[in-house]
């Protein structure tokens, strides 16, 4: 590879070439091959994942979402970014946004432009030869976690397990999935409460599978019997006047958390100016990418409410550092499985927090293709 800044003083301002995209299936390691949440079952996770070339280098960005991702960022995506200015991934975003515009912005339209502007990101970051956070205007230099996972399919045993060994790993506050079978979930709450000890935050995620008098009825028993502190998603996500209600009349010291599903700023904003959150979440793979997940936290800054990071931890690591109203970062059992597979590069949590390194630059990573190609749905192996 090229040193870093060498085809930057050659050439001046600097062209992306062209993207490339790529998609990997990677199977769960659930019971009988699934997971489950409040209202979802699944059996596979699929990174969708972008690379910008310019020259020597490679940016690389990815998302979380349905391979069909992969076609529309090739034929929508790539011909809007091509020949861009890498210095300008700001310019590129608001190119790629007007350019889908009758294609759908919300959704996968925004996961497949966050995949893009993540890569073009790297991209500027690897041709200046500094790691991403430090091209951001970070504030700081690591990201508290919290363990995430807990599903509900799991055991009690494998439940216990997974959340107990977060807690070993000086990690001071996990969360588990509840309320597809609320009859259940005093039991596992119980098990998790005794293996996490009383010192531990513990956090719960409904995935919106309560109506607004379900949730007020588990908000109080979760803090009461279990001192939960963070009930995300109790009700629908686009329920915001249920959100507020769960806000306003829950136990004082439960937070009530939503916002992984936002995709454009207006979703944000609706959940903001309805007082709907105690802490919004954001999803930098969905968002807009870095360039949108600025524009959400200078949105929380402005609110005097905090950002949680949800998921993609490799990604979230940098990208947060430049949030004012940081709160912490989901560190996802799937998620983390995925970019160990995928990616040569990843930081593991130390003492409760996740430092983007510093002697790499951009984000640091670098694709194990050898080990990912088993996994393909979607692209072609370079070379």
């Amino acid at each position: 590879m090229a040193a870093p800044g060498r085809h930057v003083a050659a050439s001046g301002r600097v062209a992306v070439d062209e993207l490339t995209v790529h998609a990997f299936q990677v199977p769960t390691d659930g019971p009988d091959g699934a997971e489950e949440d409040g209202t979802l079952r699944w059996e596979a996770t699929t990174a969708v994942v972008v690379e910008a070339h310019a020259g020597p280098f490679t940016g690389t960005g990815y998302t979380y979402g349905d391979e069909s991702l992969a076609g529309f960022i090739a034929a929508k995506l790539a011909p809007v970014v091509r020949g861009g200015d890498v210095f300008a991934p700001a310019a590129l975003w608001h190119r790629m946004f007007a350019a889908i515009r009758n294609a759908g912005r919300p959704g996968p339209g925004a996961m497949a432009v966050s995949a893009v502007d993540i890569a073009l990101w790297d991209l500027k970051a690897r041709l200046l030869g500094l790691p991403l956070y430090q091209l951001l205007p970070a504030l700081h230099d690591e990201v508290p976690v919290y363990g995430s996972g807990g599903f509900t399919n799991y055991s009690i045993g494998r439940l216990t397990e997974q959340l107990s060994d977060w807690v070993r790993e000086c990690i001071p506050r996990v969360k588990l999935k509840i309320s597809r079978h609320p009859d259940r979930d005093p039991a596992r709450l119980a098990a998790v409460r005794e293996a996490v000890g009383p010192g531990t935050e513990l956090y719960t995620d409904a995935n919106g599978a309560l109506n607004r008098k379900e949730a007020l009825y588990w908000a109080r028993r979760l803090a009461e019997e279990w001192d939960v502190r963070w009930l995300e998603e109790p009700v629908s996500s686009d329920d915001t006047p249920g959100l507020r209600l769960l806000r306003d009349q829950g136990p004082g010291r439960l937070e009530i958390a939503a916002g992984e599903y936002g995709f454009v700023l207006g979703d944000f904003t609706a959940l903001l100016e309805a007082g709907a959150v105690d802490c919004l979440q954001a999803d930098v793979t969905r968002c807009g990418g870095i360039t949108g997940l600025l524009q959400v936290a200078g949105l929380t800054a402005a609110h005097r409410v905090d950002l949680s990071a949800h998921c993609a931890p490799a990604v979230s690591a940098h990208a947060f550092c430049a949030v004012e109203r940081l709160r912490h970062l989901e560190y996802f059992h799937d998620h983390v499985r995925v970019e160990e597979l995928l990616f040569d590069g990843i930081q593991r949590p130390v003492d409760g927090v996740l430092r983007p390194a510093r002697d790499r630059p951009g984000l640091g990573l670098e694709v194990r293709w050898t080990d990912a190609e088993p996994y393909r749905v979607h692209g072609h192996r370079p070379g």
